[in-house]
């Protein structure tokens, strides 16, 4: 019979549950993953891998950002995963947006970071850009290979035991019941994604979190390669840490007038490049409490009217998916649900890019 005792349970397996598998297992506990799916698949395997430093909220987001930024590079090539660029480059298509990316730079959040100017912006940005941000914080790993490898490394490794095709049905202290039997342990972890009803129910809607769907795009190998990451003055008026440049109302309203149909839609851009050359585009927000699995081809034109007007004409689309993922007024949040039972979410998609730095506090007193 398996062992059905362990000192940490960690209910789910996407991005947020393997964070606080590793460092669970990092200090030395038993530690169980159990997940409904056969595997994971939801939000952290439908996402650019995008670990986005520069641009998140300030102080907790961007902290938790860079601390996870450093945990990927660290075990990304003990997993085998490999880390397909670095680096953001937010082009601006709008005086508006220069001004914005001038002050940002010169604000505490921007250590590191460099304006280009038009004639400095490199191959393939388009020529009549007016300048960019770059970054040298991010890095980019391809989601859906990831998150499958470094569960197999946790795994292997560091001998996490991963309960597949195991529903969580109630959670009590110490105990799990689930669709497979009890599972007992003094630490629980919930992580249960855009389960926003199974378990603790009344949590999310105190803090008044819902869903929000994305559209994603991947794109034909255009034949070249981009330096990193790439956004656009979209991406200045969504990101929470530009929020307080004094340049940044005179963008939203310039927006307001020139694109508001992105803005009905949450368009933004963001381009990542996968290793076989094909380019990953999105993206789209619209939210609800089950929101819809169709993707109007209205919206993705959108975003590639965006694309083009930073890149040049987009190149065929080969692939197209929507994500799902909790939203909500904070960022994220973790909260005690019973005695060593312990809710942790991200409500605001930015998982991959923080999930081990919130990780590291949802679980600094659990391991004590």
């Amino acid at each position: 019979m398996q062992d059905r005792r362990f000192d940490l349970i960690v209910i789910g397996a996407g991005i947020v549950g393997l964070a606080h598998a590793l460092l669970g297992a990092r200090a030395g506990l038993k530690v169980a993953v159990l997940d409904r799916d056969a595997q994971a698949n939801g939000a952290s395997i439908r996402n650019f891998g995008f670990v986005t430093v520069t641009g998140q909220g300030w102080p907790d987001t961007w902290r938790r950002a860079r601390q996870a930024r450093d945990i990927w590079a660290e075990i990304a090539p003990q997993a085998g995963i490999p880390v397909i660029h670095r680096n953001l480059l937010m082009a601006c298509r709008r005086p508006e947006a220069v001004a914005c990316i001038r002050e940002f730079a010169a604000s505490p959040m921007g250590g590191g970071c460099t304006v280009l100017p038009a004639g400095a912006l490199p191959a393939p940005l388009r020529g009549d850009l007016l300048g960019a941000l770059h970054s040298p914080h991010e890095l980019r790993v391809e989601s859906r290979e990831a998150i499958p490898l470094l569960a197999a490394w946790l795994e292997r490794a560091h001998g996490v035991a991963f309960h597949w095709r195991c529903a969580a049905l109630s959670v009590a202290s110490g105990v799990v019941h689930t669709s497979r039997g009890e599972f007992h342990a003094p630490r629980i972890i919930v992580a249960p994604g855009t389960d926003l009803v199974s378990v603790a129910p009344a949590v999310f809607e105190r803090r008044g979190v819902t869903l929000c769907k994305l559209h994603m795009l991947r794109l034909a190998d255009p034949g070249w390669r981009i330096p990193g990451a790439v956004m656009s003055d979209l991406g200045l008026h969504r990101y929470r840490g530009y929020a307080e440049c004094s340049s940044l109302p005179a963008l939203r309203a310039r927006l307001a007038a020139e694109q508001q149909a992105q803005l009905d839609n949450g368009v933004h851009l963001i381009v990542v490049q996968a290793a076989d050359g094909t380019l990953v585009v999105g993206d789209s927000h619209h939210y609800a409490a089950t929101p819809d699995p169709f993707q109007p081809e209205a919206v993705d034109a959108l975003m590639l009217e965006e694309y083009e007007a930073v890149l040049g004409p987009p190149p065929p689309v080969v692939e197209r998916w929507t994500g799902v993922y909790p939203s909500g007024p904070d960022d994220a949040f973790f909260e005690d649900i019973a005695p060593g039972v312990r809710l942790v979410s991200v409500t605001s998609g930015t998982g991959a890019s923080t999930a081990f730095g919130l990780a590291g506090e949802a679980l600094a007193d659990l391991l004590a």
